[in-house]
């Protein structure tokens, strides 16, 4: 397919040949006007010469009567004129029709003639000077004079007549030269301006098509990206409320975490509270018996505490179970992202940027949700085991309370248990440390992708501007190539 520079140049190549041919036809044709016209003014030329000889003739003869009638010095000078003039008029003449054989035979045939008629002058103004009139009467009587002159008269006639007729036909080739160079540059140039305005309404007619039709393309891409924009934007918000939410509810586990640890060091300090109150059983059995009951109620408080943590477990599976999905779809979203921002070619790779971050970071929360769900899982065995144990140490306490003989046994078990409860609420202890950390670590995370799903967003929202942008570029790209197509689309 040829480019919009081709056709152009293609365009006035044409033009140019078109112009360049009919300048050489009018050139020809004007210098063959010319030369016609050279030879009309060579006839011209030809036909004064001869008129000038006739003239010199006449002015000789008469210039020789006048002398003759008079005496008179003065009415020769035509005479002595002619003398010089018609050698010099005949020599012309001679020249001018060298390359015409008929005339140059009659001008030969004319120089004897004239020859003779200025020797009969001449004779006759010798005789007058000498006063002998007589016999210039009987010259003159004889009519060799006049004979001589017709006979010139005749030869100049017939050279007359010769280029009279050569004018008249090179009038008539310079008349029809100068009428068909004229009809000749007419019709050149009509069917030059026909051929410019045809050549010029091929080439807009094809540029319009063409460029018509990729604006077509353009406003089908612009409406494309409208569209994929808008989702993308709807999408982007939808992802950027969905880590506002995430964020809040990791806020909330990392408060719950730390009251979590506030729980698991108070249970520590029982712990060792009541190791120390099972190392003091030596004492009194009303010591002892208000050590048991003291016992009953860390016991219950412990019961408590390990219920709600395990509660807390739960809400945290909970959290985590929502954290991951909320991770597997940001990693689809991003996945997405990156094939539309491909598909943008240059406009998207910034957006593509963001989206691989994105899926990073949903990879991170996901990797991080893991660690979580395991350490969760430790802290259920853990709180289930401590609840275990503290439902066994209230059952310890009440066959204490109903076996008071067998405090010994019962104080041993006791102390077992304490140290097992002391380990547990250790373990919990660390655990609830790590979790902390864990989560502070997810709700970085969830942070940094809150802020990324904000800078999609924005990013989406460029992408939506720069879209529509294009698509009134492409309906003004439409009015300037064809407005009527677009005031009726309009």
């Amino acid at each position: 397919m040829w480019t919009f520079g081709k056709r152009i140049a293609a365009g006035f190549t044409l033009s140019f040949l078109f112009l360049a041919v009919t300048g050489a036809i009018a050139y020809r044709s004007l210098n063959s006007l010319t030369n016609t016209s050279h030879l009309v003014t060579h006839t011209q030329q030809v036909l004064e010469r001869i008129a000038d000889v006739q003239n010199q003739l006449k002015d000789a003869e008469t210039g020789q009567r006048g002398y003759i009638i008079t005496g008179d010095e003065v009415f020769l000078e035509p005479y002595q004129a002619a003398i010089v003039g018609i050698p010099e008029a005949v020599k012309g003449l001679r020249g001018l029709t060298a390359d015409n054989p008929n005339q140059q035979k009659r001008i030969d045939e004319a120089e004897p003639v004239i020859t003779a008629k200025m020797g009969v002058l001449k004779q006759t103004i010798d005789l007058r000077r000498e006063g002998n009139v007589d016999e210039v009467t009987k010259i003159i009587r004889r009519g060799e004079g006049k004979r001589l002159m017709d006979h010139l008269r005749v030869i100049t006639s017939e050279m007359e007549r010769e280029e009279q007729g050569l004018l008249k036909q090179r009038t008539g080739e310079a008349e029809t030269v100068s009428s068909g160079t004229k009809s000749m540059i007419v019709f050149a140039t009509l069917l030059c301006l026909l051929f410019i305005a045809a050549t010029g309404f091929f080439i807009t007619r094809s540029l319009s098509r063409q460029v018509g039709s990729a604006v077509q393309h353009v406003q089908s891409s612009s409406a494309e990206l409208q569209t994929t924009a808008n989702q993308q934007a709807t999408g982007a918000r939808e992802s950027a409320s969905a880590m506002n939410e995430v964020s809040t509810t990791m806020s909330e586990l990392l408060v719950t975490s730390r009251q979590i640890l506030e729980s698991a060091q108070r249970v520590a300090h029982i712990a060792q509270e009541t190791a120390g109150a099972a190392r003091a059983g030596d004492e009194t059995v009303a010591n002892m018996q208000e050590a048991i009951a003291a016992i009953r109620r860390q016991v219950d408080v412990i019961v408590s505490h390990m219920l709600d943590l395990g509660k807390k477990s739960q809400q945290i599976g909970s959290v985590l179970d929502i954290i991951n999905e909320l991770s597997e779809q940001t990693n689809i979203l991003s996945i997405n992202a990156t094939i539309e921002a491909a598909g943008a070619g240059e406009a998207g790779k910034r957006f593509a940027v963001v989206g691989d971050e994105i899926r990073k970071l949903a990879e991170r929360v996901g990797g991080s949700t893991k660690e979580i769900r395991g350490l969760v899982e430790e802290i259920r065995s853990a709180v289930n085991a401590t609840v275990l144990a503290t439902e066994g140490g209230s059952k310890a306490v009440d066959a204490g309370l109903r076996h008071f003989e067998e405090v010994t046994r019962g104080y041993k078990q006791i102390t077992a248990l304490v140290v097992n409860t002391t380990e547990a609420a250790r373990e919990i202890e660390l655990g609830t440390k790590q979790q902390m950390t864990a989560v502070e670590q997810v709700n970085s995370a969830v942070g940094n992708a809150a802020q990324a799903a904000r800078e999609t967003e924005t990013s989406t929202s460029q992408t939506l501007q720069t879209a529509t942008q294009l698509a009134h570029l492409s309906h003004d790209l439409s009015k300037v190539i064809q407005p009527h197509a677009a005031a009726a689309s309009a």
